[in-house]
């Protein structure tokens, strides 16, 4: 690697194709010695997101050797993870080895650090051969380093908090942010929000009713997460449906002025625009999403809507949601029965 071109962007870790930025690079140079804006992290653990490792268990059948065997070749391939079926990789957490002199982010040797950019543009080594993860879950303890670019961000992890549930927050605290921009925007607006009980679905309504949503309707898959999702009180209303199915869910709420969709699973685009009146906005946070199937989707049903792709990056996102976790029982309830439920499985 040449540090004498080095960019902030990441561009002279990109090894091919030349000219990409690193996110659509087929491969990135991992090498440790570092630019002179450039961060090394040793990593602790990986957090491959919801949605590539739901498309990596299916893939596999559920062999969790298998999926761990899949996630070794991307990175090994790639220098990065970088799923090819979802485009979604995830984050990670470690700690500062080296900060480059001329590095902007503020970070020193020894810090524990959350990345708040995507393992689709981090260069990445394993040296563990992830022998301490078994494949089961999106939480991958691993061994090796990180490269972070002069534009990078990282979050140093907060002492109040686990260091599970703080990662968590990290991995999706744009969500909330997005939804407190979009549902200021409008006055006392009607918000539904599909996969509700989950870590996106949860902060998005704890931060809409923050930003003066007038009704919280929550879409859940099934009984246990109906439960769930009442129990934490985030919502006005709780429905159970399928959201891939857009008339059977279309005739359980009343249209929404403000959409987000928080699902893990493909197919809710048609749902999301059709439970959402003409002048309203969809916020798309799923991984799952397809730009097609919503933009047709939309031309088809004749519906005037704005669609978002939700942004992973708004200022001051991931200290806005860790006072959400703090401050809403509800939402640190159900981030802690999702991390329970890891820990069963």
């Amino acid at each position: 690697m040449s540090t004498t071109t080095a960019s902030p962007l990441g561009l002279h870790r990109v090894r091919a194709p030349h000219g990409v930025l690193p996110q659509a690079a087929l491969r990135l140079d991992t090498d440790p010695r570092l630019a002179p804006d450039e961060v090394r992290v040793d990593v602790s653990r990986l957090n491959l997101d919801a949605a590539s490792f739901r498309q990596l268990r299916e893939a596999h059948d559920g062999d969790g050797a298998a999926v761990r065997d899949a996630v070794l070749a991307l990175v090994r391939e790639r220098g990065k993870v970088h799923n090819p079926v979802t485009g979604s990789g995830g984050m990670l957490i470690g700690t500062v080895a080296e900060a480059g002199p001329d590095s902007p982010l503020g970070l020193r040797a020894g810090m524990r650090v959350a990345t708040l950019v995507s393992l689709t543009l981090t260069p990445l080594e394993i040296t563990d051969g992830l022998r301490d993860w078994d494949g089961r879950s999106e939480r991958v303890p691993a061994r090796g380093h990180a490269i972070l670019f002069g534009r990078s961000i990282a979050a140093v992890l907060p002492e109040d908090l686990p260091e599970e549930l703080a990662l968590s927050v990290f991995d999706v605290c744009g969500a909330p942010a997005l939804t407190t921009r979009v549902v200021s925007s409008y006055a006392s607006p009607s918000v539904l929000v599909l996969g509700a009980s989950g870590k996106s679905g949860s902060l998005s309504l704890a931060a809409a009713r923050r930003a003066g949503a007038a009704r919280l309707t929550g879409v859940v898959p099934d009984a246990a997460e109906e439960a769930a999702l009442a129990a934490a009180g985030l919502a006005d209303e709780v429905v159970r449906a399928d959201a891939r199915d857009a008339v059977a869910l279309a005739a359980l709420v009343d249209e929404a002025d403000v959409t987000v969709v928080c699902t893990d699973v493909a197919g809710c685009e048609h749902a999301a625009i059709l439970a959402t009146r003409d002048g309203g906005t969809v916020v798309f946070f799923s991984m799952a999403t397809s730009f097609s199937a919503a933009a047709l989707g939309a031309e088809g049903l004749a519906r005037d809507v704005t669609m978002l792709i939700g942004n992973g990056y708004q200022p001051g996102h991931s200290a806005a949601a860790l006072e959400l976790v703090r401050g809403v029982p509800g939402v640190r309830a159900l981030f802690e029965r999702a991390g329970a439920h890891r820990g069963a499985r």
